[in-house]
């Protein structure tokens, strides 16, 4: 599996004319795979302006970059949000996940935002994954991908060797590779 680099985005960078360029020339001059790349834009960020981060997301996916909803569930107007910005995965908040192991009205909304997420076509991910209990619990219902302290520590990008498979902790491993 290929590592890839999540950037979260502020709400005031949506509106930032310059940003796009400078992603475009970044990729261009240190030769990365765009792909590998996913723009996080915050539901709250983007309930601000609607036109503009769907504008933005657009120019991102133009550009081969990956973008997911950052999240996902914590605002007010979510589902027009994932109907209407262009994006390749939905990243659910981690209020969330972190409670559906003991708390059944949050594993019943995650599955139903799993699949209402797949059902339009977009990857799902789980953030603050940081027990084994979780990381089951989310395996066995179909989640496509996972972050939190049980599969890795945030680090610095300079420390990150990208020229490397992921290495999974010893007794984890994905449902299936994507």
């Amino acid at each position: 599996i290929r590592a890839r680099l999540s950037v979260n985005l502020s709400g005031r960078s949506l509106g930032d004319p310059q940003l796009l360029e400078l992603i475009a020339s970044e990729l261009d001059r240190a030769g990365v795979d765009p792909s590998l790349l996913v723009f996080e834009v915050t539901e709250t960020s983007a309930i601000r302006d609607v036109a503009e981060a769907r504008a933005f997301a657009e120019s991102l996916s133009d550009l081969g970059c990956g973008v997911a909803l950052d999240d996902f569930g914590s605002g007010f107007a979510s589902f027009l949000y994932l109907k209407t910005i262009d994006c390749g995965s939905v990243k659910i908040d981690g209020e969330f996940i972190r409670s559906m192991t003991r708390d059944q009205s949050s594993r019943f909304l995650v599955n139903a935002m799993i699949e209402m997420v797949r059902g339009l076509g977009k990857l799902t991910v789980a953030e603050m994954v940081e027990d084994r209990e979780t990381f089951e619990l989310l395996r066995e219902v179909g989640i496509d991908y996972m972050q939190g302290d049980l599969i890795g520590r945030p680090e610095p990008v300079e420390d990150i060797d990208f020229s490397q498979a992921v290495e999974w902790p010893e007794g984890l491993s994905p449902k299936r590779e994507s």
